[in-house]
């Protein structure tokens, strides 16, 4: 059993999940795009010690910008998607460069890289890594017991964009599909807005089950 945390952090909220296990206290911290006061606090409530993983769903700087900060207060082990790795050291894949050219982003290092059907284990909890490019090459949902932790793929009735670097339309439109095949009224926790669930996504977004984006039309 799981407790999930959602801490919006950063200019365009990014959602930062804060997933513990129950039993063993062990704690993940999912896409720590900013290092808020409250998630700081949040954090600090659970004890750094407990906090063993950062776990990236994709590399772009709304993604990772608290990473480094929360590795000066824990030795947790960073884990990224093995396409995404070069996000981590480049500001031009991850957006940063552009979006603050004064201050770039410190390179961040990974411990280590996620392919598809791994799966990572968070104290008694597991969740399945699923290979999701199409929002970037790298990207990654999260499949646990009854979530899904979807990054930038899956928003409420939507999708993440597709015109950034590495991103890819068809791929997206599979990584839909990879998605919308899937059995059980997961819940889905975006990587912005409001969080949904696999059966209303099957039933309301007209993405799910697409090949081609042109299909739709």
């Amino acid at each position: 059993m799981i407790d999930i945390q959602t801490i919006p952090v950063g200019y365009h909220p990014t959602n930062c999940y804060i997933v513990t296990d129950c039993e063993s206290r062990v704690t993940a911290v999912i896409d720590p795009g900013d290092f808020s006061k409250k998630l700081d606090e949040a954090l600090s409530d659970l004890g750094y010690d407990n906090v063993k993983y950062i776990v990236l769903t994709h590399g772009h700087y709304d993604h990772i910008g608290g990473v480094n900060d929360i590795l000066e207060k824990c030795s947790a082990k960073v884990l990224i998607g093995e396409h995404d790795v070069p996000f981590l050291s480049d500001n031009y894949l991850n957006l940063s460069a552009s979006v603050f050219p004064d201050n770039p982003y410190a390179p961040i290092r990974c411990d280590t890289v996620l392919h598809d059907g791994d799966v990572f284990t968070l104290g008694k909890s597991s969740f399945k890594i699923i290979s999701t490019p199409g929002h970037t090459a790298g990207s990654i949902c999260l499949i646990g017991e009854g979530v899904i932790f979807s990054g930038d793929t899956v928003f409420f009735s939507s999708y993440g964009r597709t015109d950034l670097p590495t991103g890819n339309m068809s791929q997206m439109m599979q990584s839909l599909k990879k998605i919308g095949d899937l059995d059980g009224n997961y819940k889905i926790y975006t990587g912005h807005g409001q969080a949904t669930t696999l059966v209303y996504e099957q039933k309301n977004n007209p993405y799910f089950g697409r090949v081609n984006y042109e299909d739709i039309y």
